[in-house]
């Protein structure tokens, strides 16, 4: 049975940078635009860091060369991640475990890798209220936003209280009621 939308025809697809449908370069890099990252301080580590960057994203950069998901990650290092969104949970898992840094995932509250990494393992999160528009790796924007809500991930109470402290606009929820 075909969806169909409240005239009785089916639905137009659209394509968004964030969405299923693979976007024309056919990559998965797509860039925290610098301003974000700029606004919750330094970080020590970025593991998925594309090959080529415009900009830094952290002291150090793991690219897939380095296969930031399977090599150990300096203890301690307070990390930023914009993960590769085909191994999102993946990524996240390995954040939570290591327990100091955040995270740049789209907001699929309703998803089991969410509850899972996030709703039952996050100090908290900041919930954007606009959507991002990425940057290629080359730094240009992309000319269509994200497609989705993005939410930023806090894993260790530093990091719930650099999303409070980064003056960016959206809703904290801070989850530190769990611990």
């Amino acid at each position: 049975m075909t969806e169909l939308d409240l005239f009785g025809e089916a639905p137009a697809r659209r394509k968004a940078v964030g969405g299923h449908e693979s976007n024309s370069g056919g990559s998965d890099e797509w860039l925290t635009p610098p301003w974000l990252i700029k606004s919750l301080g330094e970080f020590d580590l970025d593991p998925s860091s594309p090959i080529n960057r415009p900009w830094p994203t952290a002291r150090q950069h793991m690219t897939l060369e380095d296969d930031g998901l399977r090599t150990p990650w300096p203890e301690g290092a307070r990390v930023w991640c914009n993960p590769p969104y085909a191994h999102v949970w993946k990524w996240l898992a390995k954040l939570a475990d290591h327990g100091n840094g955040i995270a740049l995932v789209f907001a699929r509250t309703e998803t089991k890798g969410f509850r899972e990494q996030v709703w039952e393992k996050a100090d908290g999160m900041l919930f954007l209220h606009k959507r991002l528009s990425f940057h290629h790796v080359d730094g240009t924007e992309a000319k269509a936003n994200s497609g989705a809500p993005s939410v930023l991930v806090a894993y260790g109470r530093q990091n719930v209280k650099a999303l409070i402290d980064s003056g960016l606009s959206g809703a904290v929820v801070n989850g530190w009621w769990t611990s």
